[in-house]
């Protein structure tokens, strides 16, 4: 639900609107619902990094959706006059696929969120 409601924020805030109201109340939230998520012995709040993760990934996909898509509309500004936008609506059905699939393998396997820290950290 926290991610539904990021993916719709999304379609008239920028990432920064976002990032700074909508993390930091969703934070004791998220460490209240007692995830196990592997931290790999090293990272303190792994569930934590999971969930900006999750928030990043939707966020971009919500920038290339309509209603508002403000990247389809950065797009449209650099395109010749010929290409409409429905057509660029389309063109972008293939990569929103793929960021929900991607969206989907990180909720799904937390690992691929929290390993590259771990090591990192």
């Amino acid at each position: 639900m926290i991610l539904f409601i990021v993916f719709l924020l999304g379609f008239v805030l920028d990432w920064i609107e976002i990032t700074l109201i909508v993390l930091p109340l969703m934070r004791p939230i998220v460490n209240g619902l007692g995830l196990d998520i592997p931290g790999f012995g090293v990272m303190d709040e792994p569930a934590l990094v999971w969930f900006v993760i999750l928030v990043a990934v939707t966020l971009q996909t919500s920038f290339l959706t309509p209603p508002v898509g403000f990247a389809l509309f950065y797009l449209k500004g650099v395109c010749p006059p010929e290409i409409k936008l429905t057509d660029i609506y389309k063109g972008i059905i293939p990569f929103v696929i793929l960021q929900l699939t991607g969206l989907a393998f990180v909720f799904l396997w937390p690992q691929l969120a929290t390993w590259l820290p771990s090591v990192a950290y």
